[in-house]
C-alpha cells in the first residue's frame, strides 16, 4: 500500500503549493500598492489624472490581473494533483484555504478597481467644470457646453413637471371611475330592492300621488282666496 504523502510529492503537490504561496505574497504587495494609488483621490488630490499616473494604474492592473490568472491556474493544477493521489483531510483543507485566498484577492482587486474608476471619473468631471468656468470668465459669455447643460436641465425639469401632471390626471380619473362604479352599484341595489318588494314600490307610488293631490288642493285654495280678495277689493 503506497503512502498518500509520497504520491503527492511525486505528483508535484509541494512545488505547486510553493508557487501558490509566492504568488499570494506578490498579490498582497501589489494590492497594497494599488490601494495607495487610489487613496490619492480620497486625500484631496482631485486634479485631472496625469498621463504618468494613468500608465501606472494601467500597468499595475495588468500585473495584478496576470497574477490572479496564474494563481487560478495553480489552484486548478493542485486540485488535479490532489484528485489523482487519494487526497487526505489535511490536503483538502489546504486546497480550500488556497481557493479562499484567491477569492479574497479577486474581490479586493475588483473593489479597489471600482473605487479608482469612480474617483477618476469624478476628478475628470470636476476638471471639466473648472475648465468651463474658466472659459466662461475669460470670454465673458457662456460656453456651448454650459448652454447644453442648462438646456438639458431645463428639459429634465419640464419632463418632470409633465409627469406630475399626468400622474395627477390618472389619479383623478381613477377616483372618478371608482365613484361612478359606486353610484352604479347603489342604483342597481335600489332597483333590485324595488323589484323584490313590490309593496314598497306601490307605497312609494301612493305617496307620490297623494302629494300631487295635496299640492293641487292647496293651489286651488290659494287661488280661491286670492280671487275672493280681488272681488272684495273691487266692490269697495
Amino acid at each position: 500500500m503506497t503512502d498518500p504523502n509520497l504520491d503527492l510529492q511525486e505528483s508535484g503537490w509541494e512545488e505547486l503549493r510553493k508557487d501558490a504561496r509566492k504568488i499570494e505574497g506578490d498579490l498582497d504587495v501589489k494590492l497594497s500598492s494599488y490601494a495607495k494609488l487610489g487613496s490619492r483621490f480620497t486625500q484631496g488630490d482631485t486634479g485631472s489624472p496625469t498621463l504618468g499616473s494613468s500608465r501606472s494604474w494601467k500597468s499595475m492592473e495588468i500585473e495584478i490581473q496576470s497574477l490572479l490568472e496564474k494563481l487560478l491556474d495553480i489552484n486548478d493544477a493542485m486540485s488535479r494533483c490532489a484528485a489523482s493521489a487519494a487526497p487526505t483531510t489535511s490536503v483538502t483543507q489546504k486546497l480550500a484555504r488556497h481557493r479562499d485566498i484567491l477569492h479574497e484577492f479577486t474581490q479586493e482587486f475588483r473593489r479597489i478597481k471600482g473605487n479608482i474608476s469612480s474617483m477618476r471619473e469624478q476628478a475628470e468631471l470636476l476638471s471639466s467644470v473648472r475648465d468651463d468656468i474658466s472659459e466662461f470668465k475669460a470670454s465673458g459669455g457662456m460656453s456651448p457646453r454650459m448652454q447644453l447643460l442648462r438646456e438639458r436641465a431645463a428639459i429634465h425639469g419640464n419632463i418632470a413637471h409633465i409627469d406630475d401632471v399626468i400622474n395627477q390626471a390618472q389619479t383623478t380619473r381613477a377616483v372618478l371611475g371608482s365613484q361612478r362604479a359606486l353610484f352604479g352599484d347603489v342604483q342597481g341595489k335600489v332597483k333590485v330592492l324595488s323589484d323584490k318588494f313590490p309593496v314598497i314600490r306601490g307605497l312609494l307610488g301612493s305617496i307620490r300621488r297623494r302629494r300631487s293631490r295635496d299640492t293641487l288642493i292647496l293651489s286651488a285654495v290659494i287661488a280661491g282666496c286670492t280671487l275672493f280678495l280681488i272681488i272684495y277689493w273691487l266692490s269697495k
